[in-house]
C-alpha cells in the first residue's frame, strides 16, 4: 500500500482537482481514496493482482468524489431549508450533524433503488402522502405504489440487517 501511494498519490490529487477545481478538495479527497481502499478487505487484496493501477485509483476515488458531491448537495439543501423556515428554528451544531449523517445513511439505503421505488419512500415518508396521493403524482396504480413500498421496506431492512 505505501508503494502505491508513493508512486501515484501527486497524480490522484492532480485527477481530483480537475475534477474539483480546489487543490485542498482534491488531497483530501485523495487521502480519502487510500483510506477507503485499507478499510474494505476486498480493496486490499485487489491490491495485490493489479495491472493498472491508476484505472484502480480512478474508480475509487470516483465514487469518493461522487459521494463528496452527494453530501455537499444535500447538506446545501438542507440550509437552505434551515434558511426557509418560517420561525427562527435554533438547532444545534450537534443536532445538524446528526441530521445531516441520518440524511446520507438515508439516501446510501435508497441508492440501489429505482427511480419510482425511491420516490414513493420518499414521498410517503417525507410528505407522509397517502398511496392515493402517490400514486396519482407519479402516475402509477395503487397497487404499484404497494409494491414500490414493499421494494423498498424490503431494502433498507435487508442492508440494516446486513450492518
Amino acid at each position: 500500500m505505501a508503494c502505491l501511494y508513493d508512486a501515484h498519490q501527486r497524480w490522484l490529487c492532480a485527477w481530483l482537482q480537475r475534477k474539483t477545481g480546489c487543490s485542498w478538495q482534491a488531497a483530501d479527497l485523495a487521502q480519502d481514496t487510500f483510506l477507503r481502499i485499507l478499510a474494505s478487505p476486498r480493496n486490499m487484496q485487489q491490491l495485490t493482482v493489479l495491472r493498472e493501477p491508476r484505472h484502480f485509483l480512478t474508480t475509487i476515488a470516483r465514487r469518493v468524489w461522487v459521494d463528496f458531491v452527494r453530501r455537499d448537495a444535500l447538506e446545501k439543501a438542507w440550509l437552505e431549508t434551515l434558511q426557509n423556515q418560517p420561525e427562527p428554528v435554533m438547532i444545534s451544531a450537534e443536532e445538524q450533524v446528526t441530521i445531516l449523517e441520518t440524511l446520507c445513511r438515508v439516501e446510501a439505503m435508497l441508492e440501489g433503488l429505482g427511480d419510482k421505488v425511491r420516490q414513493t419512500f420518499l414521498l410517503a415518508h417525507l410528505e407522509g402522502l397517502k398511496y392515493a396521493d402517490i400514486a396519482e403524482r407519479l402516475q402509477v396504480s395503487v397497487s404499484s405504489v404497494k409494491s414500490y413500498m414493499a421494494k423498498a421496506m424490503t431494502h433498507c431492512l435487508l442492508l440494516m440487517y446486513e450492518d
